[in-house]
């Protein structure tokens, strides 16, 4: 008759000398405890990080343990994913032995995989990047085809734009008190000032000043007459 007992707690043992750093007991009854896996530094120093909890079933390892993956660093969701189906295929394939360093062994190669995987990823991230950023670039330089279609919607829309700005321009020049009226469009639009420079005079009467000092007598001003110029030959002005 198989002592489970035993085995259980012989290889716990063994496996607290294996992972003295990593390993942490968490419950004596089930037993329990985590063991925290850290993948090899890839190229440039990035890890991965998975930290696992085992519970020891009543007729384990006769029974499969119980098992899950407590927490992790810069793992993908598809990498959990992956993990935990590693470690169900391996804990059928070893069923009927103690199993866990076994379980341990299996992740860690595969945490070791995925820091390779990282890399590839990310210079597939990067040439995807630079593949868009060439696309971009090329379809500045060709830009959109033209058509009647989209000549006919882009001049509507460029139509509407200029007429929308001249009302608001109109608006803000009224609300601004820069939309006067011409001397024309006053005339047009007040009939009033048809008459109001007779109906000036009118209510002026007599009483209109005019300011002579203004103007001066003819005999003032010195018009010089060309014949009385002593140099004046009417004979020159055919010459010239």
């Amino acid at each position: 008759m198989t002592d489970y007992g035993e085995e259980q707690r012989n290889e716990r043992e063994a496996l607290e000398s294996i992972y003295p750093d990593s390993f942490t007991v968490l419950s004596e009854n089930p037993t329990s405890f985590t063991i925290t896996v850290t993948s090899e530094a890839g190229e440039n120093d990035e890890t991965v990080q998975a930290t696992l909890k085992f519970t020891y079933a009543e007729k384990y390892p006769d029974e499969i343990p119980l098992y899950e993956l407590l927490s992790q660093e810069n793992l993908e969701d598809n990498d959990v994913t992956d993990i935990l189906k590693l470690l169900q295929e391996q804990a059928e394939e070893n069923l009927g032995m103690v199993m866990i360093f076994t379980l341990v062994s299996a992740v860690q190669e595969k945490l070791n995989e995925m820091v390779d995987q990282i890399k590839t990823r990310r210079e597939e991230e990067k040439r995807q990047k630079e593949k868009e950023a060439e696309e971009a670039e090329k379809q500045c330089f060709h830009g959109t085809p033209v058509t009647i279609e989209n000549f006919l919607s882009w001049k509507a829309k460029f139509d509407a734009e200029i007429l929308e700005n001249r009302r608001k321009k109109m608006k803000e020049e009224e609300q601004s008190g820069k939309n006067k009226l011409t001397g024309k469009q006053l005339f047009e639009t007040d009939h009033n000032l048809d008459t109001s420079d007779i109906q000036f005079l009118e209510e002026a009467g007599n009483n209109v000043e005019v300011d002579e000092s203004l103007f001066q007598e003819m005999d003032d001003l010195e018009l010089e007459d060309e014949e009385d110029d002593p140099d004046y030959n009417p004979m020159n002005l055919d010459s010239d």
